[in-house]
């Protein structure tokens, strides 16, 4: 079951997006949550009666998609993204899953997201469960929390993970491939086509240790990924460090020797990333609230 979906009136302008038109090809090709990380996200919700979700950037649904998947009796999902197209993909992907939950699409950047009511015959309902998967450094992160603390339970958990990306992990075929992009891009990581991609001011430990939700515990998780190489194409084009768009008239050209390259590297036609999807999961202090 679905609820209108609700874009903010008067919001202010929100983030450029950089994933505008590669809503489908990152729903086929970005890496879904390990099963691991999902059974953690559910197991703090079991003791709820009526679960609600809040993901914040939700992009093409993975964090409700994995939850759904697992069986867990969620009541309500609220998810969040700035880019219509990808909440598009999240209501085809969810929907067939809902069963008796609802569900509502919002238009909005995460750090200026407020509920606009809550959910029909709970009038203090709010999230149990607040999650930014691959998102949240994208996000001001105290505007973030303060909003979380402002509208979770009393004994709501806030989750941020993510498992970094082909830029950042650390093997022969992907140091080729960034030194490939470099070669067409530049030195730096690119953040869209406006900007260089700049590191968090604090790390998500400090954002957390500094708000409402300071009882922080890691989670980690090993992830075996096995790529084909035009699958690895795929996922580029989801990026905001390799996306078609940053290339313009050369983007063929990039790939035609991203293609031959990680061939080159391919054993048995496959290409390896072996990451670690890391979960931080925070609550409130015993007793504050």
């Amino acid at each position: 079951m679905t609820y209108p979906d609700k874009p903010l009136p008067d919001l202010a302008p929100v983030q450029e997006t950089m994933f505008e038109g590669a809503a489908l090809t990152y729903a086929r090709h970005r890496p879904g949550l390990p099963d691991a990380a999902a059974r953690l996200l559910a197991d703090t919700l079991r003791d709820q009666p009526s679960p609600v979700l809040l993901d914040l950037g939700t992009g093409t649904g993975q964090v409700p998609l994995a939850l759904l998947s697992t069986g867990t009796d969620l009541k309500h999902i609220e998810a969040v993204d700035v880019s219509p197209q990808m909440l598009h993909q999240a209501r085809r992907a969810l929907t067939p899953l809902l069963g008796h939950c609802t569900l509502t699409l919002v238009h909005a950047a995460a750090d200026a997201y407020e509920p606009l009511a809550t959910l029909p015959g709970e009038p203090d309902s709010g999230p149990d469960l607040i999650t930014c998967c691959r998102s949240y450094h994208w996000m001001n992160g105290e505007a973030v929390l303060e909003m979380a603390d402002r509208i979770a339970t009393p004994g709501a958990a806030v989750a941020i993970m993510g498992d970094g990306s082909l830029w950042t992990h650390d093997a022969d075929w992907t140091r080729a491939l960034r030194e490939l992009i470099q070669r067409y891009l530049g030195a730096e990581r690119r953040a869209g086509a406006r900007r260089s991609y700049a590191e968090p001011r604090r790390s998500y430990e400090e954002d957390l240790a500094a708000s409402a939700f300071s009882d922080v515990t890691e989670h980690l998780f090993p992830v075996t990924r096995t790529w084909a190489p035009q699958e690895v194409l795929g996922y580029l084009r989801t990026t905001s460090f390799a996306g078609a768009s940053l290339f313009a008239e050369r983007h063929q050209a990039f790939e035609d020797e991203a293609l031959a390259l990680l061939h080159a590297h391919a054993v048995d036609g496959s290409l390896v990333e072996e990451a670690t999807f890391r979960v931080l999961l925070a609550r409130r202090p015993a007793g504050a609230r």
